[in-house]
């Protein structure tokens, strides 16, 4: 038994508004793609707004583009996560615990499913559904957290939530967690970075790690803006950061240099 809910769907470059059918092992797309999309067959699942992006296909050659309302899409995730073909495995878990090294004040260990997809990993719960994309991974560690007076293996997930990093913890059965530590080190490892960096661009790279501005790193380096440019190109190449927006740099023209010498003589006056 299907249940029918409507959906916009993107086809050949337009949102056509169509049918869903939300099935216990399936999905089936109205017109006009008209097709059934077992959720075992799915491999990815990336989620913006109020859309999720399916990937589908022994080879991820099939994707869909859903948008809806969050109920919809909700019980949709819920379904995919528990049920696509991806490593997954019942824990509990903690995301985020810890923002800014402050333990996040609602937060509170959930019991549910762990899914690792090709681009995320997926929390899911009674109540919420969290995904960490593997680009936004900062680090993995397998250790130690007291909880409820006993000190237990966790893995901690340190990630980044709008340019801040935080921390989420999954706690399971010793074998099964270095299983889910193993498997995560693998799906990151395109993340890691094989060179050194030179002294002075680690030195820039903590300080924009830091929350400093261009113009305060300048400063406190000594560096001319052509400088700091160059840096960061090799920032940029090494993939360790990206732009956030393009500082302009400008000079008054005649006219503007006229405007502010009359303005100060008529200040003076």
């Amino acid at each position: 038994m299907m249940k029918s809910v409507p959906v916009k769907i993107e086809h050949e470059g337009k949102w056509i508004p169509t049918t869903m059918g939300i099935g216990e092992d399936r999905i089936h797309i109205g017109a006009p793609l008209d097709c059934e999309i077992p959720y075992k067959s799915m491999v990815d699942l990336e989620e913006k707004k109020n859309q999720v992006l399916i990937t589908a296909g022994p080879d991820a050659e099939e994707t869909y583009r859903i948008a809806s309302v969050e109920k919809v899409l909700s019980v949709l995730k819920k379904f995919i996560i528990t049920q696509c073909s991806a490593y997954r495995l019942n824990a509990f878990f903690m995301s985020p615990a810890i923002r800014g090294g402050v333990l996040v004040q609602d937060a509170h260990w959930e019991k549910g499913a762990i899914a690792v997809m090709k681009t995320g990993i997926w929390f899911v719960s009674q109540e919420s559904q969290v995904c960490i994309p593997l680009g936004d991974v900062a680090g993995i560690e397998f250790t130690r957290r007291e909880i409820q007076e006993k000190d237990l293996d966790v893995v901690k997930i340190d990630h980044l939530i709008e340019n801040e990093v935080v921390t989420s913890f999954v706690l399971c059965p010793k074998t099964t967690l270095q299983v889910l530590y193993n498997f995560l080190s693998e799906a990151t490892q395109n993340s890691e970075y094989e060179g050194e960096l030179d002294p002075l661009t680690g030195q820039v790279a903590m300080l924009v790690y830091s929350g400093m501005d261009s113009s305060a790193i300048e400063n406190m380096l000594k560096l001319s803006h052509k400088d700091l440019d160059a840096i960061y190109e090799r920032l940029l190449a090494t993939g360790f950061a990206e732009v956030l927006y393009v500082r302009k740099e400008i000079q008054l023209t005649a006219k503007g240099v006229r405007y502010i010498s009359d303005a100060v003589k008529s200040s003076t006056n």
